[in-house]
């Protein structure tokens, strides 16, 4: 049998004209793309009309691939730069503050956890929730997240630091103005999402448009 092309080598076939090479490159990553768009924007009509546009850059950019990254880096990047678009063309319009908590709430429920961390996350300013959703969500590396990014990775550790802490807030694991060094979570009776990371969203409306 014939084993299956690389991401390159699909790559390089599309710019000359093969037909059906895009497409194949398309199926072995769309779910993992979809997954990022879905949560990095928490709305499955903008998520999907995100991805089409990624995919259409794309399409049209990828004569210019020169192999500097890896093909997943570039795709996960043009996804990511797409639903940033969105978020921030979101974000320009006004927004309502913060609370203000007097005193640390209860930490949520199971049952309430996958719907309050998909609306706290889309609060969070757009590099925040980027970082967040590819390092915390998607398990990357932060030397990958950066690169994805196309940014230092200390600022990926910085971004990442800042929404877990404002995630904290809007949780409820913290009271506003408590220093973005700490873990998310932390309240007097020691309840954190596990490893400060942001808790799971993962639900079956994951599934690809």
């Amino acid at each position: 049998m014939t084993e299956p092309r690389t991401d390159e080598a699909l790559m390089r076939a599309h710019a000359a004209g093969d037909p059906v090479a895009f497409g194949e490159l398309v199926r072995r990553h769309r779910d993992r793309l979809w997954a990022i768009a879905l949560r990095t924007l928490g709305d499955r009509d903008e998520a999907a009309d995100a991805l089409q546009d990624a995919l259409l850059s794309a399409y049209r950019s990828a004569g210019r691939f020169r192999g500097d990254a890896a093909v997943t880096t570039w795709l996960h990047r043009i996804v990511v730069n797409a639903c940033l678009d969105r978020v921030r063309r979101r974000q320009a319009r006004p927004t309502v503050p913060l609370p203000e908590v007097a005193e640390p709430a209860a930490p949520p429920t199971d049952s309430d956890t996958v719907l309050d961390v998909r609306t706290a996350l889309a609060r969070l300013p757009a590099e925040q929730r980027a970082a967040l959703v590819l390092v915390d969500i998607q398990g990357y590396g932060v030397a990958e997240a950066a690169e994805i990014l196309g940014v230092a990775e200390g600022t990926v550790k910085s971004r990442c630091a800042r929404g877990r802490a404002r995630l904290a807030v809007l949780l409820g694991y913290l009271r506003p103005g408590t220093g973005s060094g700490e873990h998310a979570g932390g309240d007097q009776a020691g309840n954190r999402p596990a490893g400060g990371r942001v808790p799971s969203v993962t639900t079956t409306e994951e599934a690809e448009p």
